[in-house]
């Protein structure tokens, strides 16, 4: 269906990739992955034409209709939406226009209205007659609502007109859909909603995304952008990911015999295969995975950063004591109100809601930057806290010419320089990058150095809002993975889902008039109809952000 030769690509000296050769058929969906500059989007940008290779090329089967999702939330600001999303079928979108045009002029002369009548027949037999009612459902299934969808795009939010242009792509059932970060700024049910979108889609897909659980829910084969080459594995991010980490492992292990490896891999092999018996997309992949040949898997090139959360002491019985807390921003909005929860020893609590800003705004308040206009919070006696802010500039910006190795310095104990430069080269700056201005560095080492001045403060109480953020799929997974094992308290709010489905044992909804406070898994959380009814009591409908 999609066929790329010889590709190449390189700015200057740098090579991207070179010597690409890959076939994506019908009937499946591929999870484009690589390190953050990798050309994941570049990738994408080449198999729709938009940037055109140094070498090689892109074949598409005759007569097969490409959609991408276009990341310009502003290209369509003058549209009606349901005009936005039917532009998705350009052919048929360019007929409705031509014809509508002709209707609308009084001096149409009869070769005009043959040429109606033609472009009727073609607007028809390409399902336009149905194309206001399926896209207005589709917009209906995405969550933007009916009264939206005769506004103009500018009208719209930032996360509505992502949902918009979603719509666009999906819309008219295209023969290829390329899909670059398509979760972003979308809601849980929207992503599951998506999810199972694609996962019954019949066409080809191929998507670049940071969100492992979407990777896992709707990929039968993984792209990997790694070592200047593109090549394809069989099953989703996980399969991908472990097997890539139990390969590394064997070849580290040089004494273990080359048929107990075999065996290890075969057994990886056949627990992922049954496991994909719960996938909607069990059939394929599951057959997928059992004609693999295991010299199709090699270790990654990635580095992981060493992320370990140590407690410098224990905490007490006290935790920490929420009473009836209440928040108003500055336009006198209310953000949210009769906030009360005690947390007890060992809880990691993930707060959810629909609106990011109250969630923000409620962890400045836990963490005293800000003060509430009423309520109280107890922290107990015990307790030290680190915290992660969903924006940092404040630690960055007006530190002058501060390197890196002086910018932890000053969050660090220790003020020996090998000590710093051990500590940042375990989280990814290493040689001459300890040297970097702190001013200049980009979103995702921003975290990674937040992260470091949490780790360095050995807290037994840790507050994350949107740790994710900015982050590469290795970074995320090395959080995941020391968020799960730390071993004290918690609260976090994240649009993660696989690591709020991995971490929390305790989830709480805020929302302007209180709170739904439940001790159960994120998934738990999301199927529980208990849960749907108290929702509806506070928002009046379903569905959590």
């Amino acid at each position: 269906m999609l066929t790329v030769n010889g590709l190449g690509l390189q700015y200057g000296k740098r090579i991207l990739f070179d010597e690409v050769n890959l076939k994506f058929t019908r009937g499946n969906c591929y999870g484009v992955i690589g390190a953050n500059g990798a050309g994941k989007s570049t990738f994408l940008k080449i198999l729709s034409g938009e940037i055109a290779p140094n070498r090689g090329g892109i074949e598409i089967e005759p007569g097969n209709r490409m959609a991408v999702l276009k990341q310009n939330h502003f290209e369509y600001e003058e549209e009606q939406v349901l005009d936005t999303v039917i532009m998705g079928h350009k052919e048929m979108y360019d007929i409705m226009v031509r014809k509508n045009a002709i209707y609308m002029d009084p001096e149409a002369s009869e070769e005009d209205g043959l040429l109606a009548a033609e472009l009727e027949n073609q607007f028809g037999e390409m399902g336009g007659w149905n194309a206001e009612s399926d896209a207005a459902e589709l917009l209906s299934n995405l969550g933007v609502t009916e009264d939206l969808h005769y506004r103009q795009m500018k009208d719209l939010s930032g996360a509505e007109k992502v949902k918009v242009l979603l719509a666009q792509a999906l819309f008219s059932n295209p023969d290829i859909l390329l899909l670059d970060e398509p979760t972003n700024d979308l809601d849980a049910e929207t992503v599951t909603w998506l999810a199972d979108f694609l996962a019954d889609f019949k066409n080809l897909v191929i998507v670049v995304s940071h969100d492992r659980y979407f990777l896992d829910m709707v990929c039968t084969h993984i792209v990997d952008i790694d070592f200047k080459r593109i090549k394809v594995f069989t099953g989703n991010y996980s399969f991908w990911y472990e097997s890539s980490q139990l390969m590394a492992q064997q070849l580290a292990n040089k004494n273990k015999k080359v048929e107990q490896k075999r065996k290890e891999m075969m057994e990886f092999i056949q627990r992922f295969s049954a496991n994909a018996s719960k996938s909607k997309q069990a059939t394929a992949r599951k057959k997928a995975l059992d004609k693999l040949n295991l010299e199709d898997i090699q270790p990654s090139s990635r580095k992981y950063p060493y992320i370990h959360f140590k407690m410098e002491r224990e905490p007490g019985d006290q935790i920490l004591r929420v009473e009836n807390l209440s928040l108003r921003n500055t336009d006198g909005q209310l953000l949210f109100s009769n906030v009360s929860f005690t947390m007890n020893r060992g809880d990691k609590i993930a707060l959810i809601g629909r609106d990011a800003t109250a969630l923000t705004a409620l962890f400045n308040v836990l963490a005293g930057k800000i003060a509430p206009d009423s309520g109280e919070i107890e922290f107990g006696q015990t307790i030290t806290s680190g915290y992660l802010p969903n924006e940092n500039d404040e630690y960055f910006s007006g530190q002058g010419d501060i390197d890196l190795i002086n910018w932890l310095r000053q969050y660090s104990e220790n003020p020996d320089e090998q000590f710093i430069r051990s500590f940042l080269g375990r989280m990814l700056f290493s040689g001459e990058e300890v040297q970097k201005k702190a001013s200049v560095l980009s979103g995702g080492e921003k975290v990674r150095c937040m992260l470091s001045k949490v780790m360095l403060a050995h807290p037994n109480f840790i507050l994350m809002d949107e740790p994710t953020n900015h982050l590469d799929l290795e970074s995320i997974t090395a959080l995941n993975n020391a968020m799960r094992d730390f071993e004290g308290n918690m609260i976090f709010t994240s649009h993660d889902h696989k690591l709020t489905e991995t971490v929390a044992n305790r989830i709480v909804e805020v929302t302007p008039s209180g709170v739904i406070d439940s001790l159960m898994d994120y998934d738990d959380y999301l199927r529980s109809d208990k849960i749907k009814a108290q929702r509806e009591v506070l928002h009046g409908t379903a569905g959590v952000a």
